[in-house]
């Protein structure tokens, strides 16, 4: 049923207001992505008619080009069209705390209670991972792998992460997916251009870029000359933010190769909180804000936590600003759509190494977790179950096998 619009909307809210908005959207958009996608139509497009359906589709199609979470890229680009700047901060704050909170507060009692990541509940979370993965490979295979040399990219880049594990062989794969997708595939039809920009100059887009590049090339500098692990942290997240390209899914194998190798963070304790982050409504980057609880640091765990959540989401703000000024150049740009077409593949491609090592070697143990694991796969692709609902499912089904 649609909402009625409502009357005689003023043109610019505080703010204050738009971060309310979104603090409504963060308590109560389950579903991942592209659900929250929908869930920002209904509340700007349907309701409040912020932007026609167009200029919703057209930003929609230019987030889902950049580097970044998608979903929160557009409700920043709703709160900077709002309210400015301090517009863009409210909205991605609302939408963005309660997860990372909720997440953060997990990761604190799993810390306080080594036990518990032993138990069936945990487990069954593990298994919920599992099947939350394997749908994601699949959406994302179908739209962005169309065609068979498409698909062999994705297959090549998978068995390079797992040939090479950690961030070297993923960064070089997805390098590798670029070229090979601006040297030898076809570029997609433009995609249009948006019709309602806020009003951003180029020098503004010009700093922003800067701003994003700087990290990359300072923060490992930094690390190296130092020898400060804690500095290497802090550029892994922000180059985890910085490469997830294709949906927020990505971010699991990215982290993982950030805390795991290092022995900070164990197997069970990534897969543990990806299963969580699923379970939360908002953004699946506050998973950052797990892992940072769970890494002793200098600061308080809560504070680590916040720091991360901040980190990861740092680099697609940045972008968006940087894109958006010269947005209507760029898409008519015909190589740098086909080094997009590749490098889409390649991300498919990590996210499958990824469901092989580390989700399914650390959660399918027997015959009943496949058997779990196949039957939430199943709920969530043919019945669109709610994402909370089948791991509330999967939890109590394991709890039960293992009483």
């Amino acid at each position: 049923m649609t909402v009625p619009a409502e009357q005689d909307e003023p043109r610019h809210d505080s703010p204050w207001q738009v971060f309310l908005i979104f603090l409504r959207l963060g308590c109560t958009s389950f579903g991942g992505p592209i659900a929250h996608l929908g869930y920002f139509r209904q509340a700007f497009v349907a309701r409040r008619r912020w932007l026609d359906e167009q200029a919703y589709a057209e930003l929609v199609a230019l987030c889902q080009l950049l580097p970044g979470p998608t979903s929160s890229q557009v409700g920043m680009a709703l709160g900077l069209g709002r309210a400015g700047g301090w517009g863009m901060l409210a909205a991605w704050l609302g939408f963005t705390l309660p997860s990372a909170l909720l997440l953060i507060l997990c990761a604190l009692g799993l810390a306080r209670y080594p036990q518990l990541a032993d138990s069936g509940a945990v487990h069954g979370l593990k298994v919920f991972a599992v099947a939350v993965v394997a749908q994601a490979v699949s959406s994302m295979a179908r739209t962005l792998c169309p065609d068979a040399r498409r698909r062999f990219l994705a297959l090549f880049t998978a068995g390079l992460a797992l040939w090479l594990p950690g961030p070297g062989g993923q960064l070089v794969g997805l390098l590798l997916a670029a070229l090979i997708g601006r040297l030898a595939l076809p570029a997609p039809a433009t995609p249009l251009g948006l019709s309602r920009q806020p009003g951003l100059s180029r020098r503004l887009g010009a700093l922003a870029l800067a701003l994003f590049a700087l990290p990359l090339v300072l923060l490992p500098a930094w690390a190296a000359l130092a020898g400060a692990p804690g500095i290497a942290l802090l550029d892994g997240v922000y180059r985890a933010g910085a490469l997830v390209f294709g949906g927020g899914h990505v971010v699991l194998p990215l982290l993982q190769a950030v805390v795991v190798p290092a022995g900070l963070v164990s197997d069970a304790q990534v897969l543990t909180g990806y299963g969580l982050a699923q379970a939360v409504p908002g953004p699946l980057f506050s998973f950052a804000g797990y892992l940072g609880a769970l890494v002793a640091t200098v600061l308080p765990a809560w504070l680590n936590g916040l720091l991360w959540t901040a980190l990861i989401f740092l680099p697609g703000a940045l972008i968006l600003l940087a894109v958006l000024p010269f947005w209507q150049t760029l898409r008519q740009h015909e190589g740098w759509q086909r080094t997009l077409v590749g490098l889409n593949a390649g991300v498919v491609g990590i996210l499958l190494a990824a469901l092989y090592d580390p989700v399914w070697t650390g959660a399918i143990h027997g015959l009943s977790d496949l058997i779990l694991a196949l039957v939430a796969l199943g709920l969530l692709l043919r019945a669109k179950g709610s994402p909370l609902l089948v791991a509330l499912f999967v939890v109590l089904a394991t709890c039960l096998l293992n009483f």
